[in-house]
């Protein structure tokens, strides 16, 4: 018996020594790259998406393909509110999103782009936004979100299909306000404007069809979507900016190495540079491109742009602490006033 062990153990040793180490002892599997799934209303092969992209790429190197940023375009995963609820289980683990779909997650974000013509000048809007970012930034973070870059693409205008100018003029139309967007409609009925929920896919045959005469909105998404055939009047006011942010939760921010997060940040910033400069850009070329093809612009006067503050501002009790916690109201408000005070006393 023992004899036939020993020989059985003989054999094992010369099978396995005709057989090469790969065979003899399996080799680890490789480790699957973790994938950061990306969800936004971007269109695939815009500028933004193509900056995103440039962003994955950037974080895939730094973390040696350990990381791979995947993008979901074009809404494909569903409007905003439905990216943060997937982003809340797991499904998706980043998404840039407007200020809308930020609120979703802390109100304190509205402050930034839902109080209408509370910024005098994209200037004025960037000092408030550096000093309110870190507080917005934390309570975000309290919700199991880490921003990684905030920008915007300059301002929000109204376009309507009558020639119109003055706020008196705009409550005789119907205005369009986004189906989900529940802050915008207490808006535009606080202003007195006749408010139409619309989902965007439903705007320029809502347009063409009478269903609603005005739309606040960047002229980029006007030229996109058309919208300028029919409502082909401009009002060149400073009505919102359109801020948005990108955002990754903070489970998955927390799972990529400590020893990453620079590089990924400093990426992440560089992509939030790169996009608002060329965002606005694009909605200056839209502006050119529209007006060649038609669109009237209206200029407004300086006393036409008090008229209109005095008028926004009638709502503004309205927003304070429902729209927009109280407290972030009024630092925006305490803001203002100091950018302004700072930028007369340069004068």
């Amino acid at each position: 018996m023992h004899r036939t062990i020993k020989l059985a153990f003989f054999s094992a040793i010369t099978i396995l020594g005709w057989l090469s180490p790969s065979q003899a002892i399996a080799e680890p599997k490789t480790a699957q790259p973790t994938k950061i799934r990306l969800g936004t209303l971007l269109p695939r092969g815009s500028s933004h998406y193509q900056i995103l992209e440039s962003m994955g790429q950037q974080w895939r190197t730094a973390s040696d393909g350990a990381f791979t940023l995947t993008i979901y375009p074009n809404g494909t995963m569903g409007g905003e509110e439905d990216a943060v609820r997937q982003m809340r289980v797991g499904q998706l683990q980043a998404a840039t999103l407007s200020a809308s779909g930020l609120s979703a997650i802390d109100p304190s974000v509205g402050a930034l782009e839902k109080i209408p013509m509370v910024y005098r000048s994209l200037p004025e809007m960037e000092y408030v936004r550096a000093h309110m970012e870190p507080e917005i930034e934390r309570r975000m973070e309290a919700k199991g979100f880490v921003i990684l870059f905030w920008a915007d693409t300059g301002w929000v205008h109204i376009f309507s299909r009558q020639a119109a100018i003055r706020p008196e003029e705009f409550k005789r139309t119907k205005v369009f306000v986004g189906a989900s967007d529940n802050s915008e409609l207490e808006v535009a009925k606080g202003l007195g404007f006749p408010a139409v929920p619309l989902a965007w896919s439903d705007v320029l045959m809502s347009l063409q069809t009478s269903q609603v005469d005005t739309i606040p909105t960047a002229p980029f998404m006007a030229e996109a979507g058309q919208y300028y055939l029919v409502a082909n009047h401009m009002l060149e006011v400073p009505w919102v900016p359109l801020v948005g942010a990108t955002v990754i939760t903070k489970k998955a921010w927390d799972a990529i190495p400590e020893q990453d997060h620079d590089a990924f940040r400093k990426a992440a910033l560089e992509a939030g540079k790169q996009m608002q400069a060329r965002g606005r850009q694009e909605s200056l070329e839209s502006i050119a491109a529209m007006q060649k093809r038609g669109l009237q612009i209206h200029s407004a006067s300086p006393e036409l742009l008090d008229e209109w503050q005095r008028f926004c501002e009638t709502v503004y009790p309205r927003m304070r602490g429902t729209m927009v916690p109280a407290d972030v109201f009024d630092e925006v408000v305490r803001l203002t006033k100091e950018y302004r005070a700072s930028a007369s006393s340069k004068l």
